[in-house]
């Protein structure tokens, strides 16, 4: 019985980057051995146990076989006759197929890394391990959401083949919209997630699994990726990433889209609201007090202040990535050059008016100004017209707007 420390764990490590979980691999185990010490199994796919003490998850090496279509349709075989090569080369990315022994203290000369891991990772470049990789279309996922996170790795090119392939083989279409809105949210929260975009349009697999995006992609593609760009430089939330994610999108297609993922309530909610208020925030700048109030009471600002907040966010990053754009003589968008200009660190002008008029429309005491609006006689409607008066002239006194 011997432990491995495999993936993530190992590739960040020789990276330098921050480790914050570590998976590891059991080679000549059966499950009665790892009762037998103390592991839960918690597996219910194939067997994984928790280490009594650390709580970290300990797999038996195992070997997987297609047996149907989608990323379900897997014939598992995990015994102790299983070596640990042929674990790794189940794998999906040459840089997570490295292992380390369990006492592993960083060096290099005593890494199991039998298709090459570590070669890769020196040369930044991201490689499938061995053709079984177009037998899990996940994969196609997790290869965009890693371009995402190590943006300055390249795709091999048999790796770019082999993703198309897979596409026209029909795999992208066994994708569950689950599967599809994990990868797609944590790879919406990279470093560069205009990448996951690029390399699931290049390769087809972005028609096959987000078709309602593919379309505004088609024609917004270069607008979008930077607005995602700019959201992560923001270091925006998922549902304000979310919301730039779908900025383009009909509200038709919107909904279809929403009914199919069935993202985060709060990430629906964001996105419907941008869609419907977007005009009207990037025109805020110029509208007086009262228009400003009518636009808070629209977006529901004052009883949901940060979620008002959060679509400011998103509409400033879809903002400033238009500053960029380009036209086509189609009337596409173009690819912006490389070194061109970067979008403004200036204050976005919609976003400090619409904040300061939420600061002072904020400020006023509701109930005080209703119960004077009653002890005149007002009553239901007028109450709220009162209240209303109330916040546009706070709105023109506090926040010196006209």
């Amino acid at each position: 019985m011997r432990t491995y420390m495999v993936g993530g764990a190992v590739r960040d490590r020789l990276l330098g980057l921050p480790v914050h979980d570590r998976d590891w691999v059991v080679v000549g185990a059966t499950p009665e051995d790892m009762a037998a010490r103390g592991f839960v199994p918690v597996g219910k796919d194939f067997p994984v146990f928790l280490h009594p003490q650390t709580r970290e998850e300990y797999a038996l090496a195992r070997t997987e076989r297609k047996s149907a279509p989608g990323y379900r349709g897997f014939a598992v075989q995990a015994s102790p006759a299983v070596t640990l090569e042929e674990d790794l080369a189940r794998r999906d990315l040459t840089i997570n197929a490295i292992a380390a022994p369990a006492n592993w203290e960083g060096d290099e000369a005593v890494l199991i890394d039998p298709f090459g891991g570590l070669r890769d990772l020196r040369a930044g470049v991201l490689r499938h391990v061995t053709d079984a990789f177009r037998e899990d279309p996940v994969r196609i996922l997790r290869l965009a959401r890693f371009a995402a996170r190590f943006h300055a790795f390249s795709i091999a090119p048999e790796t770019q083949a082999l993703l198309r392939s897979m596409v026209q083989a029909g795999e992208a279409a066994h994708l569950v919209p689950e599967r599809v809105w994990q990868e797609l949210a944590r790879g919406l929260m990279q470093p560069r997630p205009s990448r996951m975009l690029h390399v699931l349009h290049s390769c087809g697999a972005l028609a096959a699994a987000l078709p309602e995006l593919a379309a505004s992609y088609i024609t917004h593609g270069p607008r979008l990726e930077r607005a995602l760009d700019e959201a992560a430089r923001l270091n925006a939330p998922l549902p304000a990433r979310y919301a730039c994610l779908t900025a383009d999108i009909a509200p038709a297609a919107l909904a279809d889209l929403h009914e199919r993922l069935r993202p985060p309530a709060d990430c629906q909610a964001l996105a419907d609201l941008l869609a419907r208020l977007r005009p009207a925030i990037e025109a805020s700048a110029a509208l007086p007090a009262a228009a400003l109030v009518d636009l808070l009471q629209a977006g529901d600002a004052l009883r949901r202040p940060a979620r008002f907040e959060q679509a400011l966010l998103a509409c400033e990053c879809v903002a400033r990535a238009e500053q960029g754009k380009q036209g086509g003589k189609d009337g596409k968008e173009t690819a912006q050059k490389p070194g061109g200009p970067a979008p403004s660190a200036a204050p976005w002008p919609p976003r400090q008016r619409l904040l300061a008029a939420l600061a002072a429309a904020q400020g006023v005491d509701a109930a005080a100004i209703a119960r004077q609006a009653a002890a005149s006689g007002a009553r239901g409607a007028q109450i709220g017209q009162a209240l209303r008066a109330a916040r546009v002239q706070a709105v023109q006194t506090l926040a010196g707007l006209g």
